[in-house]
């Protein structure tokens, strides 16, 4: 079985919710307020909640509200990005911001239609406490993850994704840098996480992993 020169270091992850000025009531307000709210607001509202709403097409907070509260649901499937293509935030928020403003240049007049209820924008602020956890060997890893909270796992293959500004996780990048086994650190990054539970990915995971155990 390969060891590693450095071991992966797990990390307990949790967050606090912060609740922003930010009040959008109709989907031109929407547009303006994502344009200038916090990077760590639009991380709540797309990477963040994808631990709420895995059971949903509609993955990310703003698709359910625009879905929900505006009627809208052409504009929620615009919305409905598939978050496993980006690395940065900014990309998030712009493609958000167009995506809305197209469909209201299509349907002007649904701008300043009042939503049945308002959106309210609120951030993350993420906490991380190093574990004395350690993996030197690929079943070590695996080990750890059937151990770790759910919000450790979204830290490692979720948020890792824009923390390395790369299409990897910590898992990931950590099998191929620190195991040497490429192929599998890839077919770790295509693990899907906006259409499964947090508890599919870790099964997921395990799964993709169990094969190499060995090699």
């Amino acid at each position: 079985m390969r060891t590693a020169n450095e071991p992966f270091g797990f990390v307990a992850a949790s967050y606090l919710v912060r609740i922003r000025r930010e009040r959008s009531v109709n989907l031109r307000d929407l547009a303006a307020h994502m344009r200038q709210c916090s990077p760590d607001s639009v991380f709540y509202h797309t990477f963040q909640s994808l631990e709420t709403h895995h059971y949903s097409t509609f993955s990310s907070d703003f698709a359910q509200w625009v879905m929900a509260a505006c009627n809208e649901n052409s504009l929620a499937e615009r919305l409905a990005v598939d978050l496993l293509d980006y690395v940065d935030i900014e990309d998030v928020r712009r493609d958000l911001v167009s995506r809305i403003e197209e469909h209201l240049g299509e349907s002007p007049e649904i701008a300043e239609r009042k939503a049945f209820e308002p959106f309210h924008f609120c951030e993350a602020v993420e906490v991380t406490v190093p574990l004395d956890a350690r993996a030197h060997t690929l079943a070590e890893l695996m080990d750890g993850i059937r151990r770790m909270s759910l919000q450790t796992l979204h830290y490692h293959f979720i948020n890792a994704r824009l923390r390395l500004r790369l299409q990897t996780t910590d898992f990931s990048h950590w099998v191929d840098t620190g195991l040497g086994l490429p192929e599998l650190a890839e077919k770790i990054n295509r693990v899907p996480f906006s259409t499964l539970t947090l508890e599919q990915v870790r099964k997921r995971l395990l799964d993709t992993m169990q094969p190499w155990v060995e090699r």
